[in-house]
Formats: structure tokens, sequence, C-alpha cells
């Protein structure tokens, strides 16, 4: 089992940043892959931004440029650098981790973007 924990949202004025956290605790060791999804009620969650064991990354064309995803192995954190936040970024923000074949999520942390 992997549990894992998320900080960092809260509301920005569009145009501003946030940085969101997540670190992963339990069987850490087996982690492939780490990342976030997010999620406005009524529509689906959709994937942010993800970081593969690798190295790669892999970014939703909506935040391309703007987002940028890294990881901390020793901590066994992902994190979630947003500037340029516009108010289609209103979200619920999920860390996720893949690893033997299931993916674990966060609770979820609110961001919000006035106009």
């Amino acid at each position: 089992q992997v549990q894992l924990v998320e900080s960092g949202g809260g509301l920005v004025q569009t145009g501003g940043s946030l940085r969101l956290s997540c670190v992963a605790s339990g069987d850490t060791a087996v982690i492939i892959n780490m990342g976030w999804y997010r999620q406005v009620p009524g529509y689906q969650r959709e994937l942010v931004a993800v970081e593969y064991s690798g190295g790669t990354t892999n970014y939703a064309d909506a935040v391309k440029g703007r987002f940028t995803v890294s990881r901390d192995y020793a901590k066994n954190a992902v994190y979630l650098q947003m500037n340029d936040l516009k108010p289609d970024d209103l979200a619920v923000y999920y860390c996720y981790a893949r690893a033997r074949a299931r993916t674990f999520w966060g609770p979820g942390t609110q961001v919000t973007v006035s106009a």
C-alpha cells in the first residue's frame, strides 16, 4: 500500500503561481510513476502532468509551458509548480502514484483562481 498526502493548494489571482507538494509513505520502493490529475465537479478527472521513473515527463496540452512536474526520489515526493494560472485551472488536484499495477490517490487539494 502507498499513502499520499498533498499540500500547497489555495486561492490565487489570475497570472499567479502555486506549488503543490505530495509525499508518499508506505511501500514507496515499488512506485514507478508519480504525477498529478485534476477534476472539476461534473467532469472526468484528467491528467495534468506525470514524471515516469526514467525521468521522462508528460503534460496536458492545456498546461504545457506553464506547469512543471518534478520528483524528489529521496523524499518520495512529487511537486507541481504552476505558473501563470488561469481561471480554467480551478479544480481539485490529486496526486497519484503508480505501483504494482495499481494506482494510488491522495485526498486532493483545492486550487482556486480568481479573475
